[in-house]
């Protein structure tokens, strides 16, 4: 059965179409918004290797011509190299504006391909096909693109909505189980920041949507992608409620930059710690009760998620180095620290002008050095 799921912006509404066999199908999708049957396919070497084929035979059935361009796998190509490396080769293929190009991987190819897409020419359309679980509930929906720099996780960036997203389960049967357990985080963020029902339900459900059984996880993906259809519908430029997806995120990519953007901590990883952090900290701060707190870190444990920062990559940490890296994240305005924190489970809200010296002295309560 495929799920569809529609994402509405007007002009550039767009479908995802969630279910198994997805890959497969690929021509039959992409064929009509094709104005001429040509096109590029990025994808990282790992990926190319596991999937480029099929898709390129899928791709071919439906007469389409087209080229693949594989990108070294990790965090490292989404630089300001592999960006002028890609679009160096788009401009040799000579694609023009009237084509697209086709996004075949987890969130880094998504985010490179994407933002690579919104500047080719001044613009070009783009089609995700998300291989992993993180990529297919998150980072795949609503048009979010960038590349990291040496100051920063996606500070430089675009939104460019694509014009098609499909979300093949049978991909995730190749993803390591550590991967999964990644975009289990994003998955459990859903529920944390604004649906409580379905925090009940993963309790119940994590084993098996972890274990990749097919009803469990398409619904795990559905209901995700559904909520940020309706969030990025209301508020596409991230000027409000968007911002609340955020939630772990600043926390996480702090993280994220002390280990370097390095495979010793993967992004969802990250994320998972920063949510049980942020959770902590509304509750040290008043803001949330502490038992809801408890029960967002047991969930995240109960997905193998690290909650605590002796469990994170690169412990133990400079608390003031943590807050310095925070106060460079997009949500920051006029140089005050802003996070995303709860009053309660499903139940967040963004909290501007956050006082510097409560998140360093709860950090170093965490376990952060002075």
């Amino acid at each position: 059965m495929i799920h569809t799921v529609p994402v509405s912006l007007a002009g550039r509404s767009y479908d995802v179409h969630i279910g198994k066999g997805l890959l497969d199908q690929a021509g039959r999708h992409i064929a009509p918004l094709l104005r001429r049957a040509r096109t590029a396919v990025v994808a990282d070497a790992d990926v190319a290797a596991l999937h480029g084929q099929r898709l390129l035979s899928s791709l071919s059935e439906a007469g389409i011509e087209a080229r693949l361009l594989t990108i070294p796998p990790g965090e490292a190509s989404k630089s300001f190299e592999g960006l002028a490396d890609l679009c160096d080769r788009l401009l040799a293929l000579e694609l023009d504006r009237g084509d697209l190009i086709v996004a075949l991987g987890g969130g880094v190819v998504g985010d490179l391909a994407g933002f690579a897409a919104s500047i080719y020419k001044r613009g070009i359309d783009f089609i995700q096909i998300p291989t992993t679980l993180l990529a297919q509930v998150d980072s795949s929906v609503g048009g979010k693109t960038a590349i990291d720099t040496g100051r920063g996780k996606n500070l430089i960036g675009a939104f460019h909505q694509p014009r098609l997203v499909l979300a093949d389960l049978d991909v995730l049967t190749t993803l390591p189980d550590r991967e999964m357990v990644c975009g289990m985080a994003e998955i459990i963020k859903y529920g944390l920041l604004g649906d409580r029902a379905f925090c009940d339900w993963l309790g119940d459900a994590i084993p098996a949507v972890l274990a990749r059984e097919p009803l469990a996880l398409a619904e795990a993906v559905r209901h995700c992608v559904a909520m940020k259809a309706e969030i990025v519908a209301e508020d596409e430029r991230e000027t409000g409620r968007r911002a609340l997806l955020n939630l772990g995120h600043t926390f996480g990519h702090a993280l994220e930059a002390e280990n370097a953007y390095g495979d010793a901590l993967k992004h969802g990883e990250a994320v998972g710690a920063g949510c049980a952090l942020a959770f902590r900290f509304a509750a040290a701060t008043g803001l949330c009760p502490a038992a809801d707190a408890e029960a967002a870190a047991l969930l995240l444990a109960r997905a193998g998620l690290p909650i605590r920062l002796d469990q994170v990559a690169g412990h133990p940490f400079s608390a003031d180095r943590l807050v310095a890296h925070m106060a460079q994240d997009k949500k920051a305005e006029a140089g005050a620290l802003t996070l995303v924190l709860v009053h309660a489970l499903g139940d967040a809200f963004v909290a501007r002008s956050v006082d510097a010296p409560t998140l360093r002295a709860f950090l170093q309560s965490e376990g952060a050095t002075a």
